[in-house]
């Protein structure tokens, strides 16, 4: 790397992987040469690690771009409390492999140095590199995973937490309590088929004390869980069976897009069809909503960021909706949950960077995180309020993929109890 640059995207090219980069690679090229920060003072490197391949890549999607507009707004560097300095921001690719994560993770602190590291999405992702940055007492900010999973299977205890590692994102109180909101406008026989995959987010989900089960059974929904299968499974005729046989309206779950794609289509083949089926991962982007074809209408899920969201740029000034329009005007493509949240980790980085006289003194770094109060275009991201120490929480709504507009579908918020201040477009609709 050359010393100078202000944001350098290193993500290694494997045979595997040449088509994804590649694209990226033209996105970026098209935004622009790199401006050169014409200062001799050494640059503060940020870590980013996120899946930008295999079968979380829907998460990583909105990084090219989000990454390509920071190191044009961040070009003459940020100034901190002992001036100004030149930033490099250093992508790196998980590859959708907790292994992986926390591989290019040890790389970033061992090699690379970095002063700040950011990761996001699913525990895959952000548990592997919290860890490494805890263990090296390296301060790192992290989303797009739910609090429990991130903060409880790492080991964290509540009254001590965490030293270095911090997270933002909502919570499985309020996707439950967002799923229970949207199934509760229609009517159904109150009986729930589980999909919990063998996996971070699977096993918190379906987790009899802290997850799914103890809430339904109290509102008065049966769950029919046939318990934890392998991601990238090829035949789900064993829970469709068991769904079936319960006389299951209602499907639920944490999915990885590949694996919902192939219970949705055979659970249609084997003559399975649900009045509600709410995942989460599986269809929060319109990427894998498309991939369905015509059988997504009216599936639903969690909606953490939409254009809809009352909330604007700390960096920008842009709003939510303002920001979703660059996005599609840049990339040609519709607008995904992750673009906000991508967006809001540069804003907290640059935040805390103000805030610090030497950004090489790591326990510094990490109580200025922790003493964040920002307003994003996520919302407010606030530590210190709990649920736990080392977590802010974010808002959360519902909604459900809808056919028309510019695109073939779109997300219409129809449950918003959880967050008032988010405008619902309508109420829900059972899958037809």
């Amino acid at each position: 790397m050359t010393e100078g640059k202000l944001v350098e995207i290193r993500a290694p090219v494997g045979r595997r992987r040449f088509v994804t980069a590649a694209t990226a690679g033209a996105a970026l090229a098209g935004l622009g040469p790199l401006r050169p920060v014409r200062a001799a003072t050494k640059p503060i490197k940020i870590g980013f690690v996120s899946p930008q391949t295999d079968p979380l890549a829907a998460f990583g999607e909105a990084d090219a771009f989000t990454l390509q507009r920071m190191k044009q707004m961040l070009a003459d560097g940020v100034t901190t409390k002992a001036g100004k300095r030149p930033v490099e921001i250093i992508l790196k690719d998980s590859q959708s492999s907790p292994n992986r994560a926390a591989e290019v993770a040890s790389g970033l602190i061992q090699a690379d140095n970095v002063d700040l590291m950011l990761v996001s999405s699913t525990p895959e992702t952000t548990n592997p590199v919290s860890d490494q940055c805890e263990v090296n007492e390296v301060p790192c900010i992290s989303t797009m995973a739910p609090w429990q999973p991130w903060f409880f299977t790492r080991g964290g205890k509540p009254d001590t937490g965490f030293k270095y590692t911090w997270h933002y994102f909502w919570g499985l109180e309020d996707v439950i309590a967002v799923y229970t909101g949207m199934w509760g406008q229609l009517a159904t026989n109150k009986v729930v088929g589980g999909l919990f995959p063998n996996d971070g987010d699977g096993n918190a989900w379906g987790d009899p004390k802290l997850g799914f089960p103890p809430v339904l059974d109290k509102l008065g929904y049966k769950l029919v869980d046939p318990g934890r299968y392998q991601n990238l499974t090829d035949n789900f005729s064993a829970q469709i069976g068991r769904f079936k046989e319960a006389g299951a309206e209602i499907i639920t779950g944490v999915v990885i897009p590949p694996d919902f794609t192939t219970f949705w289509t055979q659970a249609r083949q084997q003559g399975f069809r649900p009045k509600v089926a709410s995942i989460g991962k599986a269809i929060l982007f319109p990427v894998a909503v498309e991939a369905l074809g015509d059988t997504a209408n009216n599936l639903s899920s969690e909606v953490w960021w939409s254009p809809r969201h009352p909330f604007k740029s700390s960096l920008t000034g842009e709003s939510a909706g303002a920001l979703a329009q660059a996005y599609t005007a840049t990339t040609r493509k519709q607008w995904t949950q992750c673009i906000g949240f991508a967006h809001s980790l540069i804003e907290v980085a640059v935040d805390v960077l103000k805030r610090v006289k030497d950004v090489e003194d790591h326990a510094g770094v990490s109580a200025a995180i922790g003493a964040t109060s920002l307003d994003t275009v996520v919302g407010k991201v606030a530590w210190g309020g709990g649920p736990v120490k080392n977590v802010a929480k974010t808002p959360l709504v519902g909604g459900q993929w809808r056919r028309g507009g510019a695109f073939k579908y779109d997300l219409a918020i129809t449950f918003n109890g959880t967050a008032p201040f988010i405008p619902v477009d309508g109420p829900m609709q059972p899958i037809t």
